[in-house]
């Protein structure tokens, strides 16, 4: 099964942007269905988005229109790139995995996913 490995985190002043990594070894992450999903202390981790192996994508409510997914296949990469960044959003964030089918209706369930990373820290302040 694939291994996941985030990077891109770090210190950003409200209102910049981000662009987090998820890279892939051991399979392909293009025909799997990816999330990323963040946790702060004490709370349980939350959905932010999701896309299917066909590309099809879904969102939390909290970061449409500021965060987009997207893959490289040829690089083997899940990415989401966060603007507008809010001090709401700092969390530890983490990228997981799974294998089809999974219905979009359920890709921001984090119960669905087996394969997760270690996660990348982000600070909005």
């Amino acid at each position: 099964h694939v291994q996941l490995v985030e990077s891109g985190g770090g210190s950003v002043q409200v209102g910049g942007s981000l662009r987090l990594s998820c890279v892939g070894s051991g399979d392909t992450i293009g025909r799997y269905c990816m999330g990323w999903f963040r946790q702060i202390p004490d709370k349980e981790r939350e959905a932010v988005a999701g896309i299917e192996s066909d590309g099809s994508t879904s969102y939390a409510n909290s970061v449409k229109g500021r965060f987009t997914i997207s893959q490289d296949s040829a690089k083997n990469i899940l990415y989401l790139q966060m603007r507008s960044l809010k001090p709401e959003d700092t969390a530890m964030y983490y990228c997981a995995a799974d294998e089809p089918p999974i219905p979009q209706s359920y890709l921001l369930y984090e119960h669905i996913y087996r394969f997760w990373g270690q996660g990348t820290q982000v600070t909005v302040s």
